[in-house]
């Protein structure tokens, strides 16, 4: 197997719990995913990315994990995950799996043994400090609300948790519990996964008295290690979720000698509609001239001593056509376009489940809808401060992570054809427009065009190492690059506006590449000096 096989590949991400429901529970499992790999196939991505489906209590959807080396009921059995990995393998689609490394669950055997007494082996395998109850460690607060530390009155001591009280932080300080770690994962590996995604792992290396949670001083020094006693055994594609990344942090996480990852999610894109230095909830239209500056400095910095991964859409992000798109007349035109955009760069595209059909954000109008434990949070902390009805479900409809947690949308049977029981949580009422078996037979498709868009990146070495350069840099409407190497330019034009658009650079590299051909476009009609709204055009030409 070619070493960085992930450089040309597309992945696909699933979110087990609403992709495909198999026994009518009305939760998505692991033979539900078996079931339509011959879906993924025809899409023809080479990997999937599977949310957790450990064992779990479930306060975070699986990201409490109370053991590493099994399955949760809800999605199967170990012997599921085992012929999903072989049905996948047949398709030539590699698993990977997430893992959560910066807690595990208060459920976790390791936690019910490290409550028990200072002197526990396992008592330092989580993060401890001594106190009075009532009277905090210091004034830190976890993502999902309230204070990091919880008091445990068998030991006398407080527990530091970044997360849920229910997702107690792991001590990284600790050979044994990192080697435990390594056991685990090499284990998975044996069972024939293709990789990993690291959860927040950018918080391990946490040091709560000096209030230091991401890039802590060891960070890179246990990440190291974790690559050397595992990933580097093994021909795998690994990727960190660093929110506090930047271009020369991700420099160390992706060296290309293999030493960390093989790329990382950084999220420096995802803040551009958001009033600066506020909450995500605070909604600002998209700066689009920001968002374009961002990508050229990733695009640049990581070019030649990185990697970059590339995505729009995750199980913490709301759906792209809705929010930077056109989810209502332009919906098909907005979606393709920002397909466009992402997979003309350089790195390795994510696609997440229903992303390809072109699904939307639900819309849902009342709180007893949502599910997420960042959204309750969120309402009951706005509600306290004075915020409206009406202002919180604004946000929530834009922002809330349950907008992209609603079931895939295969056809337009009752629930979409996601379950014959009671979904977990609701369908998008829009399905019976918005669906896969609708797509597959639209050879216009929002899906039939990403099948283009990866067919191209495989056809077309330039998109792995072409050059990136950002053109027309203060254009308020157009999103256009290049993308150059020896022999070949690309030229990726997009109107990011749903207002039609004047394409003079468009025309002028056309007029400098007279031989230039189109390679994908989103509108039947060809091209002209006016780009409509939302167009997207990629060409190619020899130089």
């Amino acid at each position: 197997m070619k070493k960085d096989w992930w450089k040309d590949a597309v992945i696909y991400q699933i979110y087990p719990r609403s992709f495909q429901d198999s026994n009518g529970d009305g939760v998505g499992d692991l033979q539900g995913i078996i079931k339509r790999l011959p879906y993924l196939e025809k899409l023809g991505i080479d990997a999937v990315w599977l949310s957790p489906v450990y064992r779990s209590p479930m306060d975070d959807n699986g990201y409490d994990i109370s053991d590493y080396q099994d399955i949760d009921p809800i999605f199967g059995t170990l012997a599921d995950m085992e012929e999903l990995i072989a049905e996948a393998k047949k398709r030539n689609i590699r698993i990977i799996m997430d893992l959560v490394l910066n807690h595990s669950s208060d459920e976790h055997r390791w936690f019910l043994e490290a409550k028990k007494s200072k002197d526990n082996p396992y008592h330092d395998y989580y993060v401890w400090r001594d106190g009075k109850e009532g009277e905090l460690p210091n004034d830190m607060k976890a993502c999902f609300g309230g204070s990091c530390w919880e008091w445990v009155p068998e030991v006398g001591q407080y527990y530091f948790h970044q997360f849920s009280v229910k997702q107690p932080d792991l001590n990284w300080e600790n050979p044994k519990l990192r080697q435990e770690i390594y056991n685990m994962i090499l284990w998975w590996m044996d069972k024939g996964v293709g990789g990993f995604r690291l959860d927040v792992i950018d918080q391990i290396a946490k040091e709560p008295d000096q209030k230091i949670t991401q890039n802590g001083p060891r960070l890179h020094e246990f990440i190291r290690e974790l690559s050397r006693e595992t990933f580097q055994k093994g021909a795998l594609i690994t990727v960190g979720e660093a929110w506090g990344a930047d271009v020369e942090r991700a420099k160390l996480y992706s060296n290309p000698d293999g030493s960390e990852f093989s790329m990382v999610f950084q999220f420096e894109h995802i803040h551009m509609d958001q009033l600066p230095g506020k909450e995500k909830w605070d909604l600002s239209p998209l700066r689009l001239v920001e968002l374009k500056q961002v990508y050229k400095k990733w695009q640049t910095g990581l070019y030649n001593c990185g990697w970059n991964s590339l995505f729009w859409n995750n199980h913490d992000l709301p759906r792209i056509v809705s929010r930077w798109g056109n989810d209502k007349e332009y919906r098909v035109e907005s979606a393709k376009m920002l397909a466009t955009v992402l997979h003309g760069m350089q790195g390795t595209p994510y696609i997440y489940e229903g992303e390809e059909l072109g699904m939307t954000n639900v819309g849902f109008t009342d709180i007893s809808q949502y599910r997420d434990i960042e959204t309750m949070n969120m309402y009951r902390e706005r509600k306290a401060a004075g915020y409206s009805e009406a202002e919180i479900l604004k946000s929530l409809q834009a922002k809330s992570r349950d907008n992209g947690r609603t079931p895939m949308q295969w056809s337009d049977e009752e629930n979409a054809g996601f379950t014959t029981g009671t979904p977990w949580i609701s369908v998008n009422s829009n399905y019976h427009e918005i669906n896969a078996e609708k797509e597959l037979a639209d050879p216009d498709s929002v899906f039939c065009y990403y099948q283009k868009l990866i067919h191209l990146r495989k056809e077309n070495r330039i998109f792995l190492d072409g050059a990136f350069t950002l053109l027309a840099e203060q254009d308020q409407q157009i999103f256009a690059y290049t993308r150059t190497d020896e022999t070949e330019e690309l030229l990726v034009c997009a109107n990011f506006t749903k207002d039609p658009a004047d394409a003079g650079v468009m025309e002028a590299w056309k007029q400098a590449h007279p031989d230039a051909e189109l390679l994908i476009h989103n509108y039947k009609e060809a091209p002209g000096s006016t780009l409509k709204p939302y167009e997207a055009v990629i060409y190619r030409a020899s130089h």
